[in-house]
């Protein structure tokens, strides 16, 4: 998969959004460590997401060679004709954060993810996300995939937690 070049308006350089390599998971980690402090073991959280490719599909923002953010997106419950894909995490640095870089990293990793689904046979059906019902995050879903917050769990991790799913994406 070849790189691709998406202009963010409050950045200065071009941001490239790309498909992870072995040669990032470190900078993937890195990011992860930074940015969900309750969890641990980044590194080898982030390197057995990579190597459950293509069950996992990890995407990163770059400017120039620094790595700044990344997505994961995850296929549930097999590889089917319609996919129900999990956004399982996304990350940006905490210095680009509130840039667009989010949701520049999810626009743009999901025509590339489709036509990746496609060269299997499958298309995209939709799109599930689990998060924290106090995070802020939602309203991002919310606006740039169109999700819906579909049912909430008590006490699930750190705190409740919401499902959101976007439908026919």
């Amino acid at each position: 998969m070849g790189s691709k070049l998406f202009g963010v308006s409050n950045l200065s350089h071009s941001l490239i959004i790309r498909l992870m390599d072995q040669e990032d998971i470190h900078k993937v980690s890195s990011i992860h460590q930074k940015v969900f402090l309750r969890q641990m073991h980044s590194e080898k959280w982030i390197e057995s997401n990579f190597n459950a490719f293509p069950r996992f599909l990890i995407y990163v923002a770059q400017i120039k060679e620094s790595v700044i953010a990344y997505i994961i997106w995850n296929q549930k419950s097999g590889f089917r004709p319609e996919v129900v894909l999990e956004l399982e995490q996304i990350a940006v640095l905490n210095e680009y954060q509130g840039q667009g870089v989010g949701k520049t990293i999810i626009e743009a990793s999901l025509p590339i993810l489709k036509t990746q689904l496609a060269q299997h046979g499958s298309v995209l059906k939709h799109i599930m996300i689990s998060t924290r019902a106090d995070n802020n995050a939602q309203k991002l879903y919310a606006d740039v995939l169109g999700a819906k917050i579909e049912a909430t769990i008590s006490n699930l991790y750190s705190a409740d937690e919401v499902i959101m799913v976007a439908r026919d994406v």
